[in-house]
């Protein structure tokens, strides 16, 4: 486990947000070194309901990611020597770094993303803040509107900060995406008063400037783009919208027929994949208890319609199943041979754990603590084909993260559900398809009283956010 502050470096809160600087064009140092790899996602052939098989295939997989560190080092080598190592991190690009330099409360922050990170601290230190900075970044790298993304973007302005000249206040907000192309860093301002607008963006690689935009006229609604080019011109320069992510649009306008262009066209790709499959998740327990319509079989944020979610899954994959009810069993008190939702004739289902004596329980009976922790896990055991998340489609399966956001990931759930919700992340994390970052009031429960790392814990980042 990785225990890591927030670095502090505040800057002056008159700070101007948006002065635009000339580009800079800096020669290209040749295309990068990263290994391309290919995979297509193939969906399981096993498709029917939980039965002893499926259950003993997913004590064995429980098993086997459970290994001892030097087990897996053992087995990792060995892979490496027939060339079919799993390096996830080679193949599906991710968010290794988030950055608020200027937004709501946080100023010159940034921390290190890992497979699992717990943002930790007390009420008012930023941890929904920063969940909501990741999902800003995620859907404006899916092309989404920055009026969609920030209805209210004056809250996203940092205290006490000042206006400008102009009457200009904004916030500043960052990440970097690791992946084939290595290290790719995206910076992002976005001017809030008077008028909502992306005003400055940058994407870099290497230490070179591969797009860089800036507000040159206001009345105009476009910024002025300069994208890396290497061929007879260094740059090529054409306006680009202002309500949307610059980088999100590069694949529309850039042609590749030189190699700095398509060096731009990898890390843009890389940024907007990794940025794109983000869930979003805090599960309502009050809106999981009544039965709901069946519908897409798609998770929506709030888990309400979990009933109609469970319909699907547990008819489509019996071995993830199986995985889920090995982990309500963990968590939950009383025997759980099943969950399941049952279909009650007016077009609705409700949910239901079986007990295996012919009795079961329905969810409206079930705690808080209990339903968060089902939907929870439910989450961690899927991908992007079920929860409400908006993946590159042009992309395979296979060479996609899934990042799982999670607010008040401790909320309402007892010690012994915190621990085993945190050992799947981790398990489910090591795997490379799927990633979460988790806000926590404290983190006793997984240092333990005397700071050090508790069983299972293995690929989790711990970022305090106390000052």
């Amino acid at each position: 486990m990785t225990v890591s502050p927030v670095p502090s470096g505040a800057k002056p809160s008159g700070a101007k947000l948006y002065e635009a600087k000339p580009y800079e064009a800096k020669p290209y140092e040749g295309p990068g070194e990263g290994a391309r790899a290919s995979a297509a996602g193939a969906r399981s052939a096993d498709c029917a309901g939980v039965d002893r098989a499926g259950v003993e295939r997913a004590s064995a997989e429980r098993a086997e990611v459970d290994r001892a560190p030097a087990e897996r080092a053992e087995v990792d080598r060995a892979e490496a020597e027939r060339g079919v190592a799993d390096r996830p991190h080679l193949v599906r690009p991710c968010l290794t770094e988030l950055r608020l330099s200027a937004f709501a409360g946080h100023r010159g922050a940034g921390f290190g993303l890992g497979p699992v990170t717990v943002l930790a601290g007390g009420s008012g230190r930023g941890k929904t803040t920063a969940l909501r900075a990741y999902e800003a970044l995620a859907r404006l790298g899916g092309g989404a509107e920055v009026g969609e993304v920030f209805p209210d973007p004056g809250a996203c302005v940092p205290d006490r900060a000042r206006p400008d000249a102009q009457r200009r206040r904004g916030f500043r907000i960052g990440c970097t995406a690791d992946g084939p192309e290595g290290p790719v860093r995206l910076d992002v301002a976005v001017q809030a008063e008077p008028e909502l607008r992306v005003v400055g963006e940058r994407l870099t690689a290497d230490g070179v400037v591969l797009l860089e935009t800036a507000l040159r006229d206001p009345s105009r609604r476009t910024v002025q783009a300069a994208w890396h080019t290497a061929g007879s011109a260094p740059v090529t320069r054409a306006p680009l919208p202002d309500d949307r992510l610059g980088t999100a649009l590069l694949p529309l306008r850039v042609a590749g027929k030189t190699d700095g262009q398509r060096r731009v066209l990898a890390a843009a790709e890389q940024m907007v994949v990794a940025l794109r499959s983000a869930f979003a998740c805090d599960p309502r327990p009050r809106r999981m208890r009544s039965p709901v319509p069946m519908g897409s079989g798609r998770l929506l944020g709030g888990c309400d319609n979990l009933a109609d979610v469970l319909w699907r899954t547990r008819a489509e994959c019996g071995r993830r199943h199986a995985l889920l009810v090995d982990a309500v069993r963990a968590g939950c008190p009383g025997p759980v041979v099943d969950v399941l939702a049952e279909p009650l004739g007016d077009g609705t289902v409700r949910a239901v754990l079986d007990r295996g004596d012919g009795f079961r329980t329905a969810l409206r009976r079930l705690g808080d603590g209990e339903l968060r922790y089902l939907a929870l896990a439910l989450v961690l055991l899927t991908g992007p084909g079920v929860l409400e998340v908006d993946p590159a489609g042009e992309v395979p399966a296979a060479m996609q993260t899934l990042t799982v956001l999670a607010d008040g990931f401790d909320r309402s759930l007892d010690p012994r559900q915190r621990r085993e919700l945190l050992r799947l992340a981790a398990r489910t994390g090591l795997r490379g398809h799927i990633r979460m970052v988790a806000a926590v009031s404290d983190t006793s429960w997984i240092t333990g009283a005397d700071g050090t790392a508790g069983a299972g814990t293995d690929g989790v980042t711990v970022v305090h956010l106390d000052p």
